[in-house]
């Protein structure tokens, strides 16, 4: 399965990669490292999350929880999406 990050996923990486530099830099990278090798675990493992119950097909669009962060992505035939990326005290995106 192929691996696609939305625009917006992109940028969620960026925001949170420079909030934590802000108050650890040395933390920055590795956490940023760290969720970027769990979500390229999902094309060997796409329903790794968990389904989120209020998207028109559930099953389709999941959650990803890794240590205070979110990964919602959705699945189809050959593509993984990553839609947004958020620590779970900014609520969801």
């Amino acid at each position: 399965m192929k691996l696609v990050y939305t625009e917006e996923a992109i940028g969620d990486l960026k925001r949170l990669r420079e909030f934590i530099s802000a108050h650890d830099p040395s933390a920055a990278a590795r956490i940023a490292a760290e969720l970027v090798s769990k979500i390229e675990l999902l094309p060997d493992f796409p329903k790794m999350g968990a389904p989120v119950e209020t998207a028109p097909v559930p099953d389709s669009i999941r959650d990803m929880v890794f240590d205070k962060y979110v990964v919602r992505y959705s699945v189809h035939l050959s593509t993984i999406v990553i839609l947004r990326i958020w620590h779970n005290l900014e609520g969801e995106r």
